[in-house]
Order: C-alpha cells, then structure tokens, then sequence
C-alpha cells in the first residue's frame, strides 16, 4: 500500500470546501496522497475556487448526482486504497485514519465509519434524518444478513480492485445502498469502525429529500433479488 486516493464530489460547496481540504491535507495517512475532486456541474462561484488549488479537478458539465460524480472520480483513482469525503463539515477526515489502517494491515477490504457505533453522534442528528437512517440500516440488515450499523454512512474506504470491479449504475444517493449491496454479495473482509458526526440541514446546504428514501430502499431490494 503506497498510495490513497481521496474522492471528493462537488456540487455548490463553495462555502465550506477550503476547509474540508485543508482538514484532508492536514491528516497524514503515511501514504502518498490523492486528491480528486469531481465538480458535479456547480456554479461559477464554486468553480472560482478551483483557480488556487493544486489537487485534480474533473468536471461534469451539468448537475448528474452524487453517485455519477463518484463513478467519475474512482474510475480515474490511481490509489491502492480508495475513500470518499463528502466537501461539507459533517464528517471529520482525522476519522479516516483508523479505518484505513484497517486496510493497510490486512484485516479488512472495505471498512465503514459508523455513526451509530459512536453513542455521542445521536444528539448530532436531526430527528428525522435519524430516524431514516436507522430505518434504512434495519432493512439491511434484513435483507442482506447482515450486522451492518450505518448503511448511509459516507465514510468508506476501500481496497481499490474491490471498489473499482464493481460496476455503480446509481446516479444520485443510491450510490450508498448500491455499493453496500454489492459489497456485501461479495466475499470481502468487512469491519465497521466508529466516527463522529455533525449533521447539517436544508438551509446549510443538505441535499439529500424524502425521495431519496423511497429510493435508498427500492435500490436495496433490486440488487438483493433481482440484479
């Protein structure tokens, strides 16, 4: 393992990307490092921003999602290991570190920060979100046989020849049931650690609706019986 990739999609995050990549910066993996960021058709006032930063910037020329932009950035990683850091303030990367070694060591494949494993995040959760988060991990569990605690977590890191075999068809949030439910239809080594959490609402710049919902448990019942 010499290498990390780190795939940040961007879309309208011009208030908070400074700083999400001077936090990336700061951690120090022991790893060459990677920096991708995916501009997911922002505006022009994100897009300035790109004029001072030394780190790889692909573009899609219109909005496609979350998902889509991620598809990009993987498919162009060059890391040995692969992560996914979302250009907000809700995670934070010194969190990385653990789930990463996981991997450097040999004792996991993939390996997923957890919200839930932390019992300091609940008060950082809003209500609802909570709610259907722990909804949607339930129903995974459910279908897939699984001890999983945070299936919508952002926070995954990868062995990059698992990540980059399977093939992402989700555009939007789907990306995160869809990779789990590949994920767990396969004989990898998969551990869970636990991470904070600052949740972020609709006026702060959350994208993520209802819809999203109806789709994360539609997605996870395809690829559990049909695909």
């Amino acid at each position: 393992m010499q290498k990390i990739s780190i795939i940040i999609p961007v879309f309208n995050e011009e208030k908070f990307l400074y700083e999400v990549l001077d936090r990336v910066n700061n951690v120090d993996f022991g790893l060459e490092k990677e920096i991708i960021l995916v501009d997911d058709g922002s505006d022009m006032k994100t897009k300035e921003l790109y004029n001072n930063l030394s780190c790889k910037v692909l573009y899609h020329e219109k909005n496609q999602g979350k998902g889509a932009a991620l598809r990009t950035g993987i498919r162009e990683a060059s890391g040995d290991i692969i992560i996914i850091q979302d250009a907000d303030l809700e995670y934070n990367p010194v969190d990385y570190l653990p789930l990463v070694e996981q991997i450097i060591t040999g004792n996991a494949d993939v390996v997923y920060g957890s919200r839930f494993a932390n019992k300091d995040n609940k008060r950082n959760f809003l209500f609802l979100s909570y709610i259907a988060n722990k909804t949607l991990t339930f129903l995974t569990q459910v279908l897939y046989k699984t001890t999983l605690t945070d299936m919508e977590t952002c926070y995954k890191a990868f062995r990059a020849e698992i990540i980059k075999n399977i093939e992402i068809k989700s555009n939007r949030f789907d990306f995160e049931p869809e990779i789990t439910a590949k994920i767990l239809k396969q004989n990898v080594n998969f551990a869970e650690l636990p991470i904070t959490y600052n949740a972020r609402n609709n006026t702060q710049g959350k994208k993520v609706s209802w819809k999203d919902g109806v789709q994360a448990i539609i997605t996870l019942i395809k690829y559990r019986f049909f695909d």
